[in-house]
């Protein structure tokens, strides 16, 4: 429905690029004033408000979250979409790897959120929405510790919708399969066999293909919207069946 965020504020973090720009258009096309938080703002969505935020600086977070309310006096509602992607098998990695993965995709989320807390209490249409992953619920090759802190995020969101449901702010989280992402491209270029390896990460999903970033952002605009009031503490799936499909091999 278009226009259902008239009035509504939102931001975005790891909003300037990837799957939280194709969020940010999508809510500002539903009406949203939105903001993207982000390290590098240097290209952001058209007519979003850019702002400079390091999801492991406390400090950093807060003054965001302080910019946001100081343009628009209020926010309604926040998507927690920064992450980091990593490789590797448990014995890949060292402990440093799993802090600074651990540090941006789940504690990322508790600063954001924590700074946002008091202004999302205030709204009439108060909604988080936390980007999680499939890998939080299937078993990937090579993904041990970015899997561990999806799954950490999945748990999160139920946590805190539990806490914070009686306080009228909703929290869902979404969870994109292998998506057509900078990060993907990146691990594309670097394979042996790009084209390859392309063919065999949409092999792997039951619909054939990369999931696109304005799917995920349709699915977050679905869990934020104030029409979505009894839905609360879920994670939704955008992964072309990865996650509940079984097919028969083709052939």
């Amino acid at each position: 429905m278009a226009g259902e965020f008239d009035g509504l504020v939102a931001a975005v973090t790891g909003g300037a690029s990837g799957i939280g720009a194709a969020i940010a258009l999508r809510l500002m096309a539903d009406g949203a004033r939105v903001a993207v938080l982000d390290r590098d703002v240097s290209n952001p969505p058209e007519g979003a408000l850019a702002v400079q935020a390091d999801v492991t600086d406390d400090a950093s977070v807060r003054a965001a979250v302080d910019r946001v309310l100081q343009e628009w006096d209020r926010l309604d509602v926040l998507v927690n979409n920064a992450g980091i992607g990593a490789q590797g098998t448990v014995a890949d990695n060292p402990d440093d790897e799993w802090h600074r993965v651990l540090d941006v995709n789940l504690l990322g989320m508790v600063r954001v959120t924590r700074a946002a807390l008091p202004a999302l209490r205030k709204s009439p249409s108060a909604a988080i929405v936390n980007t999680g992953s499939i890998a939080a619920t299937a078993g990937i090759p090579q993904r041990a510790v970015y899997s561990a802190s999806k799954g950490a995020v999945h748990a999160l969101t139920r946590a805190m919708a539990a806490d914070h449901l009686a306080e009228g702010i909703r929290v869902c989280a979404v969870a994109p399969g292998t998506a057509d992402t900078p990060w993907v491209g990146r691990l594309l270029e670097r394979a042996d066999d790009p084209a390859a390896e392309r063919a065999a990460l949409e092999a792997r999903q039951p619909h054939g293909r990369l999931v696109s970033a304005e799917e995920v952002a349709g699915a977050v605009a679905y869990l934020a919207s104030p029409h979505s009031t009894s839905t609360t503490g879920i994670v939704l799936a955008v992964d072309g069946g990865m996650q509940e499909l079984r097919l028969r091999p083709k052939g």
